[in-house]
């Protein structure tokens, strides 16, 4: 394999596995910025995934090769809906945000496998005939050396979610909207003060975070399982969460930090056909995400400064 021809499996790749973790840790770093801590992405990813293989399967013959870009809307709804349960738990009866979140994690895998037996009198769904494939972009991929590693057969959903990540960062560090969402994560009384409407704002950061953890959920499940089953997310979840520690809260960080993650779990799976790596043992490659996600939130959590009001419950009167 000649030095491009690796340089753009590993570029792909790691595409291909960071897409899902960028849009769901921008989708917890919008909750967290308005002080909802949303340890439910990983429920929020199932639900995506499941619903998005369910649309996909339904509608395939319907929509064609824009199935899977129609599916994975339809997850993002899935997700809002999903998320609002979180949203009504912390905000209006003012529970526990890690407790809300961890039930979410807990109900939504034996929802999604219960509906799936169903709908389909069986534990797992087909695989679907059309997921997203590789891209080669007009123009770009005829650059010499750049066009062939960065774009010919890719990830096209890998790079709007790059460019996703960059809208987000305008939305709250440049727009009024991002501001107020900020003010309410880090002083909702101050906020609340200058006429913030403080429920609202949360409400709308944990919303955005399940259509994003939604969008995540069904772009991992149309382009690397193809399928659903119970153990289709498998702690991606998690992941996007040390992603999101790991880029200090902010979009851009995220998106970046979600790239390490997604390379590291693409040598899993490219890693026979690169050189050196190929020698490691295969259960250190799949085990490597995990412990670097371990390792990142041991060494960063406490570190990395999240808003001030995160995790903290509003309560008006006081």
């Amino acid at each position: 394999m000649t030095l491009i021809a690796m340089l753009q499996l590993v570029i792909s790749s790691m595409l291909i596995y960071a897409t899902p973790l960028i849009f769901t840790s921008l989708g917890g770093t919008f909750s967290e910025r308005a002080g909802i801590v949303n340890v439910g992405l990983e429920g929020i990813m199932v639900m995506g995934a499941f619903s998005g293989i369910v649309f996909n399967l339904t509608f395939s013959t319907t929509f064609g090769s824009a199935t899977p870009w129609f599916s994975t809307l339809f997850g993002g709804l899935i997700g809002i809906v999903f998320s609002l349960l979180h949203a009504v738990a912390t905000i209006n009866f003012r529970a526990d945000h890690i407790i809300s979140g961890t039930v979410l994690n807990l109900m939504a895998p034996a929802l999604a496998v219960f509906l799936v037996k169903a709908l389909y009198k069986k534990g797992q769904t087909d695989n679907i005939q059309n997921s997203f494939g590789y891209f080669n972009f007009p123009v770009l991929s005829k650059i010499p050396v750049i066009g062939k590693i960065f774009f010919t057969d890719t990830s096209l959903i890998g790079y709007i979610a790059i460019l996703v990540a960059f809208i987000a960062h305008f939305i709250i560090f440049k727009t009024r909207f991002g501001l107020r969402l900020r003010s309410v994560g880090e002083h909702p009384q101050a906020a609340d003060t200058l006429g913030i409407n403080v429920y609202l704002m949360r409400y709308s950061g944990v919303l955005i975070s399940g259509l994003l953890g939604g969008i995540g959920g069904a772009i991992f499940a149309q382009s690397i399982s193809v399928n659903f089953s119970g153990s289709t997310i498998a702690g991606q979840g998690f992941i996007a969460m040390a992603a999101m520690i790991f880029g200090k809260w902010k979009p851009v960080g995220a998106m970046l930090s979600s790239l390490f993650f997604g390379l590291s779990q693409s040598l899993a799976v490219i890693g026979a056909q690169l050189p050196v790596i190929r020698e490691w043992p295969v259960v250190y490659l799949q085990i490597a995400p995990y412990v670097i996600t371990i390792v990142v939130l041991a060494l960063f959590f406490g570190k990395s400064a999240a808003p001030k009001a995160d995790g903290i419950n509003y309560i008006k009167s006081k």
